[in-house]
This record gives C-alpha cells, structure tokens and sequence, in this order.
C-alpha cells in the first residue's frame, strides 16, 4: 500500500504476468501466452529437427531444468537423453549441451523480454525511478532457469531478482490476499 512502484514478473507455465504495483493495486501489466510449457516444447521440437530424436514433455522439462540456461555458457552442462529415433523407431541416446537448450528456447525468452520492456514503457516515470532502485521481483518455476535474471538485466537495464521460495509465491500470496480480502476486493473487482 506504499507510494513506491514495485515491478513483479511471474513465469509460469502457461503464461508470463508481468505488472506494476503501487498503491495496492496495478498500475500496468502484460501477460503473454508464453512461459515453461512453451519452452518445453520448443525444446521437444529442437530435439526432432536437430537429433531426429522424438522425447516427451518430462524429458524437455528435465533438459531445461538441470542444462537449461538463458544465456549461452562457456563450459557447458552436457545431459544424456533417451528418445525414439524418429527414423528407425527404436530407442537412442544422444549427448545434449547447454547452450543447445539456449537456443532452442531463444524465441521464448524474446517475447518474455519484450512482454518486461512494455511494461516499463507503460510505467509512469514517478515509478520508473523505484523500479530501478528495487529492481525487478522473478516469480514462478520458469523464472529459475539458469542466468534468467541476468538476461532480463542486460535487455531491460533494470536489475532483477528470483524471488525467495519463487515457485510458491503466486499460492502463498493468494492466501495472504483471501486472508485479506476485504483489502483487496476493490483491487480484485476493477479487474472484471
């Protein structure tokens, strides 16, 4: 309920939420169909054209998490993954590097990045001077894919920050909102 402007970015899997707050409620937001989901696929498609190989959701989502990074790595991670060759049908494993995983999922992080500038562009400039003083807040799983903050410091120019426990910031902060829901009702209902 400050007067100072707070930048909060969610990373899910379906979608990112980025948003402004101030005052107890939103000053402006984005929100674009692009998050985990996304980059897992991305990855599953990366594998068939690059590999030939055909790997499940599960697996795309291990690749992302233990090798994942947003930005390229000198010394790379390197998994082994297990998939079907998509031209004999039988089971093969190939040797898949970190910085594979960066550009399979370059696109997704392009519109995550372009989703941020927007709203910053959108910020009115009495916030925009506590935003880069507080920095930007990271939520979500998504939002702890290796070197993220950094890439999203480097586009935007405003340093950001996983936040703690960031997986379960979205239903902690839920149950803190419905134990005050008489706070937020107004907020809540100028939404509709």
């Amino acid at each position: 309920h400050e007067s100072k402007g707070h930048m909060i970015m969610d990373i899910g899997g379906g979608t990112t939420d980025v948003a402004v707050i101030s005052l107890g409620g939103i000053v402006c937001a984005n929100s674009v169909k692009v998050a985990g989901n996304k980059m897992d696929k991305s990855i599953i498609d990366y594998m068939k054209k690059a590999h030939n190989l055909m790997i499940g959701e599960y697996t795309a989502e291990e690749l992302k998490v233990e090798i994942g990074s947003a930005l390229p790595l000198e010394e790379e991670l390197v998994m082994n993954v297990k998939g079907r060759d998509l031209a004999s049908g039988l089971p093969r494993t190939v040797e898949v590097h970190t910085n594979e995983i960066t550009k399979a999922i370059d696109k997704e992080l392009k519109q995550i990045i372009l989703a941020i500038r927007s709203v910053l562009q959108e910020t009115p400039p009495e916030l925009s001077r506590d935003i880069i003083d507080n920095g930007i807040i990271m939520s979500g799983g998504s939002s702890q894919l290796r070197h993220f903050s950094i890439l999203v410091e480097r586009r935007t120019g405003v340093k950001a920050e996983i936040a703690k426990d960031a997986i379960f910031c979205v239903s902690k902060g839920t149950g803190i909102a419905l134990t005050h829901l008489d706070v937020y009702k107004k907020s809540i209902l100028s939404k509709r």
